[in-house]
């Protein structure tokens, strides 16, 4: 679509703050109104239709379409939307350590325990830990702890959360980083690690970096689009 406009505001009102293209209101995909829950939000969507240049480049407007995934996806059923990011609370990432690299376990617990710790502490839970790649039950509580978290969430933080844990695997990293409890760049260290020190041991692979690339982007949008709630 080219762009057809020449002013973006932003309009408050009973659903929040919508943004408006020459006074006429933004849709999303599925026609609804773009309305946010917060202001911060609503300014950072309008910056993205100010800076379209002459097409629109749905790559280039992260908020915008988080918040239409939001409204369009999230918001009709929230508990189907939530289930595949409940579901990290059975096999997180953090739980899984290396079965044969002893420098490559020491860093894993060096970034995951206190990531760990965190979440143990914070929803009176206790994790069990497991060497290798084979699935190991973790307790009930912890799972049901970590579940009913994500449950509450409104449709706005759990459209954030999903590319978090998604990209991560961890759902104590986007748990974290929802709580504000650890800053971004040290759960993506973190949730990178295992990447980042194969590619010290082996050497760097142009296609993986590229991947990681376009996850880190992914990972910075999808924070910043909690930091504006």
């Amino acid at each position: 679509m080219k762009r057809f406009w020449a002013e973006v505001a932003v309009v408050p009102d009973d659903a929040g703050w919508g943004i408006a293209l020459d006074g006429r209101p933004v849709r999303t995909p599925q026609r609804a109104p773009l309305a946010v829950a917060s202001a911060a939000l609503a300014d950072a969507i309008a910056d993205e239709w100010r800076d379209v240049a002459d097409r629109i480049d749905p790559a280039a407007m992260p908020m915008t379409g988080l918040a239409n995934a939001a409204i369009d996806l999230a918001a009709p059923d929230i508990a189907a939307f939530a289930a595949p990011v409940a579901a990290y609370a059975q096999s997180d990432l953090f739980c899984y350590r290396d079965a044969r690299d002893a420098a490559l376990q020491a860093e894993q617990a060096a970034a995951w325990n206190p990531l760990l710790a965190w979440a143990e502490t914070r929803y009176g839970i206790e994790f069990a830990l497991t060497q290798g790649v084979l699935p190991v039950d973790q307790p009930a509580a912890t799972v049901a702890a970590l579940q009913d978290a994500v449950r509450t969430l409104d449709m706005w933080r759990i459209t954030a959360l999903t590319p978090l844990v998604t990209i991560g695997g961890s759902l104590v990293a986007g748990l974290a980083l929802l709580d504000r409890a650890f800053d971004t760049e040290t759960l993506w260290q973190a949730v990178s690690l295992d990447d980042l020190y194969q590619e010290r041991r082996w050497g760097a692979d142009s296609e993986a970096q590229k991947v990681r690339a376009d996850n880190k982007r992914a990972w910075d949008n999808a924070a910043r689009f909690l930091s504006l709630l």
